[in-house]
């Protein structure tokens, strides 16, 4: 009973069999089903390794969420050089709460402020890419997949101790409330005041005053590199000694997850405004660099993600199936109109074939007749 019940279960998985097996007796090969066969399986491989590379790359997916953290400090990263001697002027910082931030952080180092010429290289090439990035937005994404962790890069300067340094470099960093504030360099050390803060500038001379300056890099957060910002490599050139630069910056604080790296950091958008102080011509203000910044309340989660390996097989699988499909069907078509053509396929064969088929039933059928008619 065991073995009738096996062939029987033999039987009905063998009638269910979608892939019948054909004898070779009974399969003709042909020249052109060749060529056919060496077309799609080249088309298969080509293809094929295309969508590996397909399935090797990566893209960058944006989600957005209300920041809850207002509690944490936000840490500006600052490197800033002005066309002014060190002891004439004074970084620090007020936030929306009138809190003054000590400046400990930033460090003033006398330079010259026209850059070597591989710097200039460097400068101008920064420049470039900036163009890029305000034309062309995807660019961004080729910048968060080549970000790192480590410390920045610095800067390497002249050792010409001379009395040519004229100018100011100011780098470092500041640990700031999540607040809205100003960062700002202007004329004179900063002193504390009770009613928030000043700036000796009775000191300094009219005559020396230049706030042309170049700002090599300008951050918020964790410093990453090879993360571009918006105000890396602007320089502003002045010829007027009472001059106001103002920087509105919009902070939209960013958590990044790629392969590379993991690092919660900011990105912003600036809006840039100059004029130069005329009291007499009703333009009124203090001369200087000022960095008037806000912070977003949404955060952005940039993410790298890349294609699943079972939908890459999918797609696979559905490549060598309809390539295989579509070229048995075309083959098979090319074949039925060739055949057409070449008359190989006529209805006059078929009829003389079926002639004397029709005159030997006709003769089987006179000879009953006629010993019918005998009897």
């Amino acid at each position: 009973m065991r073995r009738i019940s096996r062939k029987k279960a033999l039987t009905l998985v063998k009638e269910l069999d979608a892939f019948p097996k054909v004898p070779e007796s009974y399969v003709e090969t042909t020249a052109s089903g060749g060529t056919v066969s060496l077309v799609a399986f080249s088309l298969m491989a080509v293809l094929a390794f295309l969508e590996f590379f397909v399935y090797r790359n990566t893209w960058m997916n944006y989600e957005y969420e209300v920041d809850k953290d207002f509690t944490s400090k936000l840490k500006i990263n600052v490197d800033i050089t002005v066309a002014m001697r060190c002891q004439y002027i004074g970084a620090d910082v007020l936030d929306l709460a009138e809190t003054m931030v000590a400046s400990d952080g930033l460090k003033y180092e006398p330079v010259k402020f026209e850059l070597p010429p591989e710097r200039k290289l460097w400068h101008m090439t920064l420049l470039h890419i900036q163009e890029r990035l305000r034309v062309e937005h995807s660019l961004q994404n080729v910048l968060f997949k080549s970000a790192m962790k480590g410390p920045s890069p610095v800067p390497s300067q002249s050792e010409d101790t001379s009395s040519s340094l004229s100018a100011c470099r100011i780098h470092g960093h500041l640990y700031v409330n999540k607040v809205a504030g100003n960062f700002h360099i202007t004329i004179g050390k900063s002193i504390p005041h009770p009613r928030g803060h000043a700036h000796l500038a009775a000191l300094v001379s009219h005559d020396s005053y230049n706030f042309s300056h170049r700002i090599d890099h300008l951050s918020f957060g964790e410093e990453i590199p090879g993360l571009i910002n918006a105000l890396d490599g602007t320089e502003k050139i002045t010829t007027d000694a009472n001059h106001m630069f103002q920087y509105f910056i919009t902070i939209v604080p960013t958590k990044l997850n790629t392969y590379k790296v993991s690092a919660e950091t900011h990105q912003y958008s600036v809006t840039e405004r100059e004029r130069v102080i005329d009291h007499a011509a009703g333009s009124h203000g203090v001369s200087g660099i000022f960095m008037k910044y806000d912070i977003s309340s949404l955060m952005v989660k940039v993410t790298e993600q890349h294609m699943p390996l079972w939908q890459f097989l999918v797609r696979l699988c559905g490549i060598i199936g309809g390539i295989f499909s579509t070229t048995g069907m075309i083959h098979g078509m090319v074949g039925y109109l060739v055949d057409v053509v070449c008359c190989r396929f006529q209805m006059g064969i078929y009829k003389r074939i079926n002639a004397p088929l029709d005159g030997q039933a006709d003769g089987q059928m006179v000879a009953p007749t006629g010993s019918y008619s005998e009897q």
